[in-house]
Formats: structure tokens, C-alpha cells, sequence
């Protein structure tokens, strides 16, 4: 197939792309702990597997992002939707430790393979299309396929065990067998849909493939000191680290306190589910309704980020201070609203950084700070949850939120595409 002629058909594509990879994941997310669970796991080895996840994606994010820019994106993230695939496999079948820890860290791989590809594949073919497009609308609809399929999976997710054979045995595998066939559609999607123009190596494959992992050190110095050397760019990884610590809060602390609203960990874990859904989908429609807002606030992009920001923050402190459900479960809501939002614009900027050589690389360092702040987070919430109570730990990320807020005030108010399309719709002299 050929490559999209319009900013319009790449969007498409994208969009889709985005949608069909995260469906399976949403569908695995809701019974995770429950399948290891009934296989026999008890909650501090599932702890550690959750560990060895973040681990693998710490050291390989950057790695692989190298890779996608010297080899290509299409192999890269094809060969993260197979590795996601046999993840999906092994964890179905796994019977003890040693069995999920093979899965998660099959996983882990593959989510580090396909963390940047698909996007920077997106913003280099509108470069290629229009050099004066804005990415940004672009990437909102990106944000917005990445929490509806995360949405729809998860409800999918939750219901099949019970639909297809209870919520105990072998019907909580469904979900993952499910996962694995979708994986399976997903390649084909990918080698039909993502084109590149990228010019031929010489030799055999083998060659071709020990070449550029030879050119990823260099790929990836070049990206950590642009990282290091542009303002713009480190403010971008802060903030996503803030991001990070935030969700990390978010998936620690939400079924432990709508635990305690609802009265027990079993109403709980539903009420939780439901909670969680309706967050992704708050992420995905704030994410579309993110550029109409800059709009309103006449284009600057800092203001807007700072806003969403600090609606976050102030989300998740309703959070820890209502004893009212359905209010904590609005609160909950609008912080995955606010970070979907606030991610597109953090991207645009980071991609008007980056060049085409390094920008896989570039978007895997922003899931790179995302993870960190993660980890971070986890070691944080966990120490001042067990020193003072699950309701003070979030007041304290609702606190590291907030301080983010303040650090968006200090990102260029638009990226120079962004600009030139205001340009087009402004007076010249606004502010």
C-alpha cells in the first residue's frame, strides 16, 4: 500500500494504528492480579513482577528508540507486537513465578520496542506531506485512540470471564487469548498501513541489522545530549515525569481508597473497574477537546498546559479529601483528564525539538521520564502511605501536580508550526 498523500489520511492511519494497539492492553489490564492470583501468586510477587516490568523498560526505552530510527519503524514495532503477542501467550498458560516472570519481561520488551515508532512515523510523514503542518490536532487524536481502546478493552476485558465461565479457573485467561489475536491483526495493520520512505540497505539482512544496532549508541548519545542541552526539551521530561508520579499514585492508591468507599475490597475492585474505564475515556475526550481550548486561551500553549496541570492536581486532592464516592470517582476522572489532555501539547513541543534522525529515540525519552517519575512515585507514595495513610499520599502527589503546573508556565507558548498556522487565523502582534 502506499504511503498517505494528506495530513488528513496519516491522521487516519495513526488513529487507527493507536486504537488497535491499546485495545489489547486494555483488555488484560482488569484481570492481571486476579489471574496471578488463582494460579497461585501471592501480592508481593506480584509486586516484584510489576518491578521487573518497569526495570526492563527503564534500561531498554532509549535502546530501542535507537533502533527505530536506524532500522526503521515498521520492523521495530512489528516486532513488538509479536513479542506482545507471545507475552499474551506465555502469562494464559503460566503456572508459577517463574512462568508470569517470563511474561512480563516479554512484555516489558515489547513495550519498549513500540513506545515511540508509530508516532514519530506520524510526524515525519506530515513533515514529508506539509513542513508547515501543526502536529498537534494530530497527536490529540493520537491520545484519544490510546485511552478509548485502553477504554473499550478494559470493560471488554472485565466482562468476558464472567460472560464466557465466572471469574475464577481458566475463564480469566480469555481476556489474554483475546489479546493475542488482536496482536495478530495488528501486525497486519501495521505492514499494510505504516509506509516509510526510508532508502535501502545494502547487503544481507543480518548485515543490515548488526549495522544499525552498531549506529544506536550513537543515535542515542545524540538524542541524550539534546536532551540535555535544550531547555525546551528538559522541561518536557520534568513535566512528563511528573506525569508519571501522578499515575503511579492514581494505580496504587484508587482501589485501595474506593476500597474504603465502598465499602469493601470487593464492591471496591467493581466500583474501581468502572472508575477506571470512565477515566480512560475522560483521557481520550479531553485529549480531541485539547486544541479547542488553546483556542479559547488564544493560542498559548503554556497557559493551557499550566491549567489542565493544575486541574489535575486539584482533581486528585478531591480525591483524598471526600468521603463521597461519586465525587472521588469525578476526581479520579478528571486527572486522567487533565494528563490526556496536557500529553499532545507536551509532544508537540518535543517534536519541534527533535529532529527526523533522533526522534524515535526523543519520544522514548519521554516515556523513559514517565517511567522513572513512576518509579519514583512508587517509592514515594508507598513510604508516606505507610508513614501517614493512603489520603496524605495522594494530597502529596496532589502537591507534585501542582508544582508541575508552575513548571508549564515556563514552556514556549507555541512551537514555530503552531505559530505559523496562527499566523494564518491572527492579526499579526497577538499575544
Amino acid at each position: 500500500m502506499s504511503g498517505p498523500l494528506t495530513v488528513r489520511s496519516a491522521t487516519r492511519r495513526l488513529v487507527g494504528l493507536t486504537a488497535l494497539r491499546w485495545l489489547p492492553v486494555g483488555l488484560t489490564t482488569p484481570i492481571t492480579v486476579l489471574l496471578a492470583q488463582s494460579r497461585g501468586l501471592s501480592l508481593a510477587e506480584i509486586g516484584l513482577l510489576f518491578t521487573a516490568h518497569g526495570v526492563v523498560i527503564t534500561l531498554l526505552e532509549l535502546p530501542t528508540g535507537g533502533l527505530a530510527d536506524v532500522l526503521g519503524r515498521r520492523r521495530v514495532v512489528v516486532a513488538g507486537a509479536l513479542l506482545h503477542l507471545a507475552s499474551c501467550v506465555v502469562t494464559a498458560t503460566a503456572g508459577s513465578f517463574a512462568g508470569f516472570l517470563v511474561g512480563v519481561l516479554l512484555l516489558g520488551l515489547g513495550r519498549a520496542l513500540d513506545s515511540g515508532p508509530v508516532e514519530a512515523w506520524y510526524v515525519d510523514t506530515v513533515h514529508r506531506i506539509d513542513p508547515r503542518a501543526d502536529v498537534t490536532p494530530g497527536l490529540a487524536r493520537y491520545s484519544a485512540a490510546d485511552g478509548g481502546g485502553l477504554a473499550v478493552g478494559a470493560v471488554v476485558g472485565g466482562l468476558l470471564p464472567g460472560v464466557l465461565g465466572g471469574v475464577a479457573g481458566e475463564a480469566l485467561a480469555l481476556p489474554y487469548l483475546a489479546a493475542a489475536v488482536l496482536d495478530l491483526l495488528f501486525v497486519v495493520a501495521v505492514l499494510r498501513l505504516l509506509t516509510e520512505d526510508r532508502p535501502p540497505r545494502a547487503g544481507t539482512v543480518g548485515g543490515a541489522l548488526a549495522a544499525g544496532a552498531r549506529a544506536v549508541p550513537g543515535t542515542v548519545a545524540g538524542a541524550v545530549r539534546l536532551s540535555v542541552t535544550d531547555g525546551p526539551m528538559r522541561l518536557v521530561l520534568l513535566l512528563t515525569g511528573v506525569g508519571g508520579v501522578g499515575l503511579v499514585g492514581c494505580e496504587l492508591l484508587g482501589p485501595v481508597r474506593f476500597a474504603e468507599l465502598a465499602g469493601g475490597p470487593d464492591r471496591g475492585a467493581a466500583v474501581y473497574g468502572t472508575v477506571l474505564a470512565i477515566s480512560f475515556a475522560a483521557a481520550a475526550l479531553g485529549a480531541v477537546a485539547a486544541p479547542a481550548l488553546r483556542r479559547l486561551l488564544r493560542g498559548s500553549t503554556r497557559v493551557t498546559c499550566a491549567l489542565l496541570t493544575g486541574l489535575g492536581g486539584a482533581a486528585l486532592a478531591l480525591v483524598a479529601g471526600t468521603d463521597v464516592l461519586v465525587l472521588a470517582g469525578a476526581g479520579f476522572a478528571a486527572y486522567y483528564l487533565a494528563h490526556g489532555s496536557t500529553w499532545p501539547f507536551l509532544s508537540a513541543v518535543l517534536h519541534s525539538r527533535a529532529s527526523a534522525a533522533h526522534r524515535a529515540t526523543a519520544v522514548s525519552a519521554m516515556s523513559l521520564a514517565m517511567a522513572v517519575g513512576g518509579i519514583a512515585g512508587n517509592v514515594g507514595v508507598s513510604g508516606v502511605a505507610t508513614a501517614a495513610g493512603p489520603d496524605a499520599a495522594l494530597l502529596a502527589v496532589a502537591a507534585v501536580v501542582l508544582l508541575g503546573a508552575l513548571g508549564c508556565l515556563r514552556l514556549p507558548r507555541a512551537t514555530q508550526e503552531e505559530a505559523r498556522a496562527e499566523d494564518v487565523v491572527a492579526p499579526a502582534g497577538v499575544a
